[in-house]
């Protein structure tokens, strides 16, 4: 049964999504057409078991779903609006000072 999450876990899970560039390229290859897992990999160069992995964490996080097509499974968006989330996101300006990173950057591979 699914259910809709309090806003808090949503703003979660979408930052745990967007925490590692694979799901991020992923997101935005789906953002622009549905695909195959096959094809997505291929296009992102990337193992079909690497890929199958974080489509996964993408799926439980439920940022993207299956759609049966025939022997094959398509994945796309969730919902079209979180295409439009990734727009905005990616053309929102952020200002960092390149010689600052936060403390934990080499041990946790963020920022």
């Amino acid at each position: 049964m699914l259910t809709v999450a309090p806003d808090i876990e949503v703003l979660a899970r979408f930052g745990r999504a967007l925490a590692d560039p694979i799901r991020c390229r992923i997101l935005l290859a789906l953002r622009e057409a549905p695909a195959y897992p096959s094809d997505l990999a291929d296009t992102l160069g990337v193992s079909r078991t690497r890929l199958s992995n974080h489509l996964t964490c993408l799926r439980d996080c439920g940022l993207v779903v299956t759609v049966p097509d025939g022997r094959r499974t398509r994945y796309e968006l969730a919902d079209a609006r979180l295409g439009h989330a990734l727009g905005d996101l990616r053309s929102a300006v952020v200002a960092v000072e390149k010689d600052k990173t936060c403390p934990d950057a080499e041990s946790k591979g963020c920022c």
